[in-house]
C-alpha cells in the first residue's frame, strides 16, 4: 500500500479525517450532476410536500418567540425594524436571501470539486445529510416565519423586491412552503460553506472571511422576518447530526460487506 493512502492530507482538517478521496481522483462529473440535480429535485419535492396547517404554524411561531423571550434570544424584531428603518439595508437583505443561498452553496461545491478533490466527496455527503435532516424538521415542526406574526414587517412587500416568499399573494409562495422555517438551511448550509472553506485554505484571514458568510446570513434571515433565533441554531445543530450521520456510515459501511461497498464507491 503506497503511502499515500494513509498519509494525512494537508488542510486544516475541522470536520473529517484525511482519505475521504485519494489524491488525484476525481468523481465522474457527469454522474455529480446528475446526482445533485436529482438530490436536489427530490429535496423540493419533498419540502412542498410536507403536510401544512397555517394555525398549527402560526401556534409554534408564537411558543418559539415566548421561549425565545424567556431565555433572553429574541433580537428578531428589532433586526427587522432597523432592516426596515434603513432602506438600502432592507432592499439588499431581500436579494441576499433570495439568491446568494443559491450561488454559493453550489459554487464551494463546485470549487471543491475541482481544485480539493481529496475534500469534496466527504462535503457532497454533508450537505445532503444536513438537507436530509433538515426535511424532516420540516415535517415534524411547520413553522410560520415572523413575517406572518403581529409586529413584523415583510420586507419584500414593504420594498417590493425580487424575493423567495412574501406574506401576501405571490406566484413563488403559491407552490413553496413558507412554512419550512425550523431549521434554517440558510443557516445550515452557510455554515457548511464557511467550514468547507476554512477547512482548506491556509491564511487566517481567508478563515475568517469564510465565516463572515454564516454570520451576515444570520443577520440576513432575521432582517427579512424570514427566521427566528431558534431556526439559526437549529440550522447549526441540524449540520452538527448530518456530521454525525455522515461520519457513522463512513464507519459502518465497510463492515457491511463488498456488496454494500459497491454502493458507496464514488
Amino acid at each position: 500500500m503506497s503511502s499515500s493512502a494513509v498519509a494525512p492530507v494537508a488542510t486544516g482538517d475541522v470536520m473529517e479525517a484525511p482519505g475521504d478521496q485519494p489524491a488525484g481522483k476525481r468523481p465522474r462529473l457527469y454522474r455529480e450532476i446528475l446526482l445533485i440535480a436529482l438530490c436536489y429535485s427530490a429535496y423540493s419535492l419533498v419540502r412542498n410536500l410536507v403536510p401544512t396547517t397555517h394555525t398549527r404554524a402560526l401556534r409554534f411561531g408564537h411558543q418559539i418567540l415566548d421561549f425565545e423571550r424567556f431565555l433572553h434570544l429574541d433580537p428578531e424584531r428589532w433586526i427587522n425594524h432597523l432592516f426596515i428603518q434603513v432602506h438600502w439595508l432592507g432592499v439588499a437583505g431581500n436579494y441576499y436571501y433570495s439568491t446568494l443561498h443559491f450561488v454559493v452553496t453550489p459554487g464551494v461545491l463546485a470549487w471543491l470539486y475541482l481544485r480539493h478533490q481529496d475534500r469534496y466527496v466527504f462535503y457532497r455527503r454533508l450537505i445532503f445529510a444536513t438537507t436530509v435532516l433538515a426535511l424532516i424538521g420540516f415535517w415534524l415542526l411547520p413553522l410560520a416565519p415572523p413575517r406572518m406574526l403581529p409586529g413584523f414587517v415583510d420586507t419584500v412587500l414593504a420594498f417590493h423586491t425580487e424575493g423567495l416568499y412574501a406574506s401576501g399573494a405571490s406566484p413563488i409562495g403559491s407552490v413553496s412552503n413558507q412554512y419550512a422555517a425550523m431549521p434554517s438551511l440558510h443557516t445550515g448550509w452557510a455554515l457548511w460553506c464557511a467550514i468547507a472553506v476554512a477547512d482548506v485554505v491556509r491564511p487566517r484571514w481567508a478563515k475568517v472571511l469564510a465565516f463572515c458568510y454564516p454570520a451576515a446570513t444570520i443577520i440576513a434571515i432575521l432582517g427579512t422576518a424570514n427566521h427566528y433565533f431558534l431556526d439559526a441554531v437549529g440550522g447549526a445543530i441540524t449540520l452538527g447530526l448530518g456530521y454525525l450521520a455522515t461520519r457513522g456510515v463512513r464507519l459502518v459501511i465497510p463492515r457491511l460487506g463488498p456488496v454494500a461497498r459497491v454502493f458507496s464507491r464514488d
